[in-house]
């Protein structure tokens, strides 16, 4: 899939899994009103929505169809909105950016922004509910999807490697290992679970879904390694957030690590062995291939 292409797939896919949620979220007139109208700020802040449509491409690798996976790939994206809300506040990382505008908490308020939060975690696994019960999905697949969430989201997941992150912040004496770790988890493991629901819903079998685990796991790790780098050589105005966070934060990254060339090297090298994990995919898989380069030439 050429450039031209890819850009042209993540518009519409982009554009589908919006549509979704606009019509799914509580209008922000609904009561309490201030609480609808901080999660959809932040919903709608202008995100790549790069985890659903993983998901859906995942579908598709394996012979799915959009429409089937589409509502689901959405729910995914209310969990990551409202990680971000609770990453941004001053307790995590105490940010004033996001996207360009400003965090939840700065524009709402630290309750509002805790809420809005909670509420679309709840939302999410609301939604999966029920359009699972409106579509011809088996009530087992139905289960395997919400538990693959599930997991991915909490405390095993990408919570527990959120607090890996913070208490490792300032510390000079970690590991590479423990260094992947955080970032496996911390980012990782929500795109691993986009990718292998996106393969559940889409009916791939053992080995077909195997593969897709092994290629959403190094996507993952790269697409954290390649925030990393932005950090560092990214510009403000294209990233929505000011650079240089994480030196000043005293975070522990792939850069500060092994420097910057050697980062990027590693990205590159965790995305050609995720497409060789699915190269026995055809042309119906091309979208999360190009998606998988994507990922480390993306500018935020």
């Amino acid at each position: 899939m050429d450039r031209e292409a890819l850009k042209r797939y993540l518009s519409e896919q982009a554009f589908a899994v919006d549509r979704v949620l606009k019509s799914y979220l509580p209008s922000p007139s609904c009561d309490p009103p201030l609480l609808h109208e901080a999660m959809r700020y932040s919903l709608f802040a202008g995100g790549k929505r790069i985890r659903p449509i993983l998901c859906i491409a995942a579908c598709e690798a394996v012979g799915g169809q959009q429409e089937v996976v589409l509502p689901f790939a959405s729910a995914i994206e209310l969990i990551h909105t409202y990680s971000l809300i609770h990453d941004d506040l001053p307790a995590m990382d105490d940010d004033t950016y996001r996207r360009g505008k400003l965090t939840n908490h700065k524009m709402f308020g630290e309750s509002t922004a805790i809420l809005a939060g909670d509420a679309l975690l709840t939302a999410a696994f609301s939604m999966l509910a029920e359009k699972g019960l409106a579509a011809s999905i088996s009530p087992k697949k139905m289960l395997r999807v919400i538990l693959e969430l599930g997991s991915a989201s909490g405390s095993t997941g990408m919570v527990g490697g959120q607090l890996n992150d913070i208490e490792a912040q300032g510390k000079e004496d970690l590991s590479l290992e423990k260094l992947k770790r955080i970032h496996t988890h911390k980012t990782g493991v929500l795109i691993r679970a986009s990718v292998r629901i996106g393969g559940i819903l889409g009916g791939a079998g053992p080995k077909k879904l195997s593969n897709l685990t092994a290629f959403g796991e190094k996507i993952g790790l790269a697409f954290q390694i390649a925030d990393d780098v932005l950090d560092v050589e990214g510009e403000t105005d294209k990233l929505g957030k000011p650079v240089g966070q994480d030196q000043s934060k005293g975070r522990l990254t792939y850069p500060a690590f092994m420097g910057l060339s050697r980062a990027k090297k590693e990205a590159v090298v965790l995305v050609e062995e995720a497409l060789s994990d699915i190269k026995t995919l055809g042309p119906e898989a091309d979208p999360i291939r190009g998606i998988a380069t994507f990922i480390i030439d993306r500018e935020k």
